[in-house]
């Protein structure tokens, strides 16, 4: 697996545009499955999770043109359902997190679906149970091999109903509403997901002749129709790439300019950042972060102890919350970071230690960080990436310290930020691959 070098102590100036949304390409990729007719997606980030989730709709059967960059064209004419038995693309899918949205479309269209466990960030345990109680809702009857970690869907057709989501999964509600846009008469989702890639799947959605309405709530009304027909859909900016910039310009960015980066659909990441002291300045549909001597967290307005914490939409996402520990490394005061979501997600925190990080871990939920106020900096150190969000968490602990670090498994990385290392480099850091 390839590693980064880095040399901190580089400051960061200019301007950077955020990729598109890795975790909406992910579901608008796999809806192209619902129609025989073409489906224009732009804006569309090379990196690879969604580069191997193209690979696997081609060999799916599903018609592939690259037309520019970040451009494609989908058409699902025909599936390929000999290689949808095969122990090659169960293989495939148990490597690949966002095959499981694979499940709603090929049920919706073929009746069936048959897919292994999705792998994907070591973050803890990320159960499927709200898909498949959906699809179950549905008419759909299900099956679970525990002995090879597969799931089996089948219909004979899918008929709407309405549904309580026991959680409001993202991935959950995506796969139910692709499902239930081509089932018969109406479907209600109640606790629904709102994230904005899930408003954006509902918009091609019925770009494609699709009936969904309640788009940004948590109840959402389908009623089904017999077909889908094509249409043209750009991806949004990744609001997590976005809040990244935001903590590197924090950290070490002597003025850091993130253009076009859809500012309406970041909910609260730029109050998250404003908590912890830092000036995040829009300007348009661009933001401004300016150099940081010093940033100051907050208290809340009775004094007590400044916590901040993950939520479904409009709240917080878990995805940020790495990146919100290391800014906080260097602010003046102390925060109590609560990652509800996922038991795993903070274990990252024990490297940020020994970079001379002040972090208490209080259980695999909970930690508190004590800022150094840039009166300690961090050292450098030789790292493992166990995830995305973790990894480039590390990046940027990593930029901010006093040495040359080095970051291993980055392909975890790679998975979610596009030629990050390349990106930053034209912005003044000093990042080098090493296979």
């Amino acid at each position: 697996m390839p590693s980064f070098i880095i040399e901190g102590g580089h400051r960061l100036l200019g301007e950077i545009t955020p990729q598109g949304a890795k975790n909406e390409v992910l579901q608008i990729l796999c809806a192209t499955l619902l129609t025989t007719e073409p489906v224009r997606v732009s804006n569309i980030p090379d990196i690879l999770d969604v580069n191997n989730l193209i690979d696997l709709l081609r060999d799916l059967g599903v018609s592939v043109s690259k037309e520019g960059k970040g451009e494609y064209v989908f058409q699902a004419k025909e599936i390929n359902t000999d290689f949808l038995k095969s122990e090659e693309y169960l293989d495939r899918c148990s490597r690949l997190r966002g095959s499981v949205l694979l499940t709603g479309p090929l049920l919706a269209r073929l009746g069936s679906a048959v897919i292994s466990k999705p792998g994907g960030d070591k973050i803890g345990r990320r159960r499927l149970d709200t898909h498949f109680y959906g699809f179950h809702k549905l008419g759909a009857d299900f099956t679970y091999d525990d002995a090879i970690g597969r799931y089996s869907i089948a219909c004979d057709h899918l008929k709407g109903t309405y549904m309580l989501l026991d959680e409001a999964s993202v991935t959950g509600t995506a796969n139910i509403i692709m499902a239930a846009v081509l089932a018969e008469g109406q479907t209600i989702i109640y606790n629904a997901a709102c994230e904005p890639y899930v408003q954006q799947l509902c918009r091609l959605l019925n770009n494609m002749g699709a009936r969904i309405s309640g788009i940004a709530s948590n109840r959402l009304i389908i009623e089904g129709v017999n077909q889908l027909h094509g249409a043209t859909h750009r991806i949004l900016p990744d609001m997590i790439e976005v809040g990244s910039f935001i903590g590197m310009a924090a950290m070490v960015g002597d003025g850091l300019t993130i253009k076009d980066v859809s500012y309406s659909d970041l909910g609260i990441i730029p109050d998250a950042f404003r908590r912890l002291g830092v000036s995040v300045e829009r300007r348009g549909d661009d933001i401004f972060v300016p150099h940081h001597e010093h940033y100051e967290i907050e208290s809340f307005i009775d004094g007590s102890f400044m916590t901040l914490a993950d939520a479904p939409w409009p709240g917080l996402t878990p995805d940020l919350i790495s990146v919100f520990i290391v800014v906080a490394t260097q602010a003046k005061g102390s925060v109590l970071f609560h990652q509800k979501m996922f038991e795993s997600r903070l274990f990252f925190v024990d490297k940020l230690i020994e970079m001379g990080a002040q972090i208490i871990l209080c259980d695999p939920h909970r930690a508190v960080v004590v800022g150094h106020d840039h009166q300690i900096k961090l050292r450098a150190r030789r790292m493992v990436s166990p995830d995305i969000r973790a990894g480039i968490a590390m990046l940027i602990a990593a930029m901010s310290a006093e040495g040359t670090s080095r970051i291993d498994n980055v392909g975890q990385i790679d998975r979610g930020y596009e030629s990050i290392e390349e990106r930053l480099g034209k912005l003044g850091a000093v990042i080098r691959r090493e296979e």
